[in-house]
């Protein structure tokens, strides 16, 4: 049976007056979960991660841990600086979870072999399950095939975020069998869906968790016309939330519906108005 299935949604963090707003994430939380999402990601690249200290970091994780089951929540590791990114997971093995969500270092562009002892060593070191995440338009390298055949052979590393832009690896991936295949790329959540991945980890869910519970609901029943109903409805919502750098729209679309404020820590620049007028328009929310 898969470990990591279904609709899991990368979580924004919200934020005020610079700040961590850890009850608009626990409102947040609480919401998407009783709303048809499978799980949450703390501290992804949605989550803005690399803007946070490894203390708000930890802080975002506890506020999110107080509220929802530790099942539910997977957590974020990224960095650089191994020593760094040991501490660090050390500290979120304290914490009761459902695994962890670890991509390749960023801008170093390892060799292969590299990419193999990094997430090895992590695997190595962890409790719970690891989701590789492939994503080399953010780190600069992608995991091959053989790599992920041998890093598949390990008891912890169990699934993968797939951002690789790859149709074929993703195929061959789903085809073998070995790890959970949830895409990140929300416009592929149906076809990887189809080709039978096991599910999504997906920003665009922050909007509408309910209609991608009800997609993944009318995959496995076979229902594949009102699948894609389903999909074709959401795809213009979905480009919408991504035509600015990610989470700029979506944090700008919870704030016109009251959830939260729509901050956001630089280098990332508030929603252009523009976006923002197209997100109202979309969402029938007129002006304040």
């Amino acid at each position: 049976m898969s470990v990591f299935s279904g609709i899991w949604i990368p979580l924004v963090t919200p934020f005020s007056q610079g700040k961590l707003d850890l009850p608009a994430l626990q409102r947040l939380a609480v919401s998407l979960l009783a709303r048809g999402a499978d799980g949450l990601v703390v501290c992804g690249t949605t989550g803005e991660a690399p803007a946070l200290s490894q203390e708000e970091q930890l802080q975002a994780l506890d506020a999110v841990l107080e509220v929802v089951p530790a099942a539910k929540v997977v957590m974020g590791l990224a960095g650089n600086h191994m020593p760094s990114i040991l501490a660090m997971q050390d500290a979120i093995m304290q914490r009761p979870l459902a695994g962890l969500l670890v991509s390749a270092p960023a801008y170093i562009r390892p060799t292969q072999a590299s990419l193999v002892h990094y997430f090895t060593q992590l695997a190595d070191r962890s409790t719970v399950p690891l989701i590789l995440y492939n994503v080399p338009y953010r780190t600069g390298i992608a995991l091959s095939w053989e790599t992920l055949q041998q890093l598949s052979d390990h008891p912890r590393i169990v699934a993968i975020k797939d951002c690789g832009g790859n149709p074929e690896l993703t195929l061959d991936l789903i085809n073998a069998g070995k790890l959970d295949v949830l895409t990140g790329e929300d416009t592929q959540i149906l076809t990887v869906l189809a080709l039978g991945g096991t599910g999504a980890i997906t920003a665009s869910g922050h909007l509408c968790p309910e209609a991608l519970a009800t997609l993944v609901k009318q995959v496995q029943a076979g229902d594949l016309p009102a699948a894609r109903a389903t999909f074709y409805g959401l795809l213009p919502m979905i480009r919408l939330l991504f035509s600015v750098a990610n989470p700029t729209a979506i944090k700008c679309a919870l704030a016109l519906h009251g959830e939260m404020e729509p901050d956001l820590r630089e280098p990332l620049l508030p929603c252009p108005p523009e976006v923002e007028q197209a997100l109202r328009d979309h969402f029938n929310l007129h002006s304040r």
